[in-house]
């Protein structure tokens, strides 16, 4: 198969961050007639319409592509391998949650809104859509990307590279290619999300009481669902799920769905995402369709207070050479992302020199008038899923601009190395599966030989 693009350039712009562009762009331009839609690949019961690949092509333009044929091709060839991975991915029942898809969903929409800089409203005119549809159009694509995601990390379980395989990449490696790194730094956090207090979850536990009797008493669950869960896809699907199989909700709320009778409320119960009351509607075999409202226990200022105390107290016996950051932060840290790396913050291939550009604009801006090996005083924050947290910044060091070398950047040669060495394993994978699926394209898209 002729890729005309390195596919670990094209994993990267088929990313979150563009699907989400290319979703807007081939929106927007079917909003003002700039497209005249089609269909131009299918895989069995997955399509590409071309303006998927306009969209994801003007993205790659914006993002400093260039722009040609060949660019356009390797695009088309990556969306139609991330259909076949779907598609792949229903035949091998590989399943992401209902959860997990709503709550990037509703990050994505949040992204959007904010990179607009539109209202709700405004985003609603634009493209002539209401935010439900807008949201429903997405939540398709999020929910392929994930499940594309999790179908490549099956096909490359396992698969690993030696120090000898990495000097060999290395050295293949035209020295006027080599690229060349700005500045890098090290930095490190320790996260407390703030816990909310047990009068705080009694609370919370008693307001889905409350609304529980209000359905008993004759109120619309649905209704209710939409007014009060803090479910994300209750705005569109008013908390009714549909009909899911063994898997597909987190381990607490799957059980109580096969505890429950049919047309029974259940009492307020904790999943990972906080505190639900659930209606089973319907169950047949292995499968159920239910409602449920979700509400999250707010922590007080209290609950916050204890955080930032708890941190300042670590923080002095970090300075004091007590404890060591690493082990503190693997020790004590809330964020499951970076405690695994000693609390240091990683970059897209899990090394810890990470570019400033990189950076949160405002850890950046907190490291800027530090200096290094010190660590920063406790700070109040939002993680990326809404949670109020307080955290303690560790400003390592800085390193200059350079050009790649096996010494200073190994960690990001060993894991280029590693993804051609996956690139390769997927050419493998798609020349067999294509075998599976059926795939059609679209005649005009016959010079990019996808299929040979």
């Amino acid at each position: 198969m002729k890729m005309p693009l390195n596919r670990r350039i094209l994993r990267y712009l088929i990313s979150s961050l563009l699907l989400i562009g290319a979703w807007q762009s081939s929106l927007g331009q079917a909003a003002k007639g700039f497209v005249a839609d089609k269909i131009i690949a299918k895989v069995d019961n997955y399509i590409v319409l071309r303006s998927e690949l306009e969209g994801a092509y003007q993205n790659y333009l914006a993002n400093g592509g260039t722009a040609s044929e060949a660019s356009k091709c390797g695009l088309f060839s990556q969306l139609v391998i991330t259909k076949l991975l779907v598609a792949k991915a229903e035949i091998d029942s590989v399943v992401v949650t209902n959860l997990e898809v709503d709550n990037n969903t509703e990050q994505r929409m949040n992204m959007i809104l904010q990179n607009s800089g539109n209202s709700p409203e405004q985003l609603e005119r634009t493209y002539g859509k209401t935010l439900e549809q807008i949201r429903f159009e997405l939540r398709d694509q999020i929910r392929e990307q994930m499940l594309s995601n999790e179908m490549q990390r099956k096909i490359t379980k396992g698969l690993s590279i030696t120090p000898a395989e990495v000097k060999r990449f290395f050295n293949k490696i035209p020295i006027d290619s080599l690229p060349f790194y700005s500045a890098d730094v090290e930095v490190g956090e320790i996260v407390k999300v703030a816990k909310p207090s047990s009068s705080q979850i009694l609370a919370t536990k008693r307001r889905l009481s409350e609304i529980r009797d209000r359905i008993l008493a004759g109120e619309n669950f649905n209704e209710l669902a939409k007014k009060y869960s803090e479910d994300p896809s209750a705005q569109y699907n008013n908390g009714e799920y549909g009909y899911v199989g063994r898997g597909a909700m987190v381990p607490t709320y799957e059980a109580m769905a096969f505890k429950i009778k049919e047309g029974e409320i259940s009492q307020p119960f904790e999943s990972p995402f906080g505190y639900h009351i659930m209606q089973l509607i319907d169950r047949r075999g292995n499968e159920y369709n239910s409602r449920g409202i979700l509400l999250t226990a707010v922590p007080s200022k209290d609950d916050i207070v204890r955080a930032q105390q708890f941190l300042d107290s670590l923080r002095r016996k970090i300075v004091k050479d007590s404890i060591k950051f690493e082990q503190a932060a693997k020790q004590f840290s809330d964020d499951q992302k970076s405690k695994g790396f000693g609390g240091f913050f990683t970059d897209q291939d899990g090394g810890i020199r990470i570019s400033i550009k990189e950076l949160d604009p405002v850890v950046y801006f907190t490291i800027d008038s530090m200096k290094g090996g010190t660590i920063s005083k406790p700070i109040t924050y939002r993680t990326d899923d809404g949670k109020d947290a307080v955290r303690i910044l560790y400003f390592k060091k800085r390193l200059l601009p350079h050009q790649a070398n096996l010494k200073e950047d190994w960690h990001r040669i060993q894991a280029a190395a590693l993804a051609h060495k996956k690139d390769k394993m997927l050419d493998k994978w798609f020349t067999k599966a294509r075998q599976d699926v059926f795939i059609k394209l679209d005649p005009a898209y016959k010079s990019c030989n996808i299929l040979e």
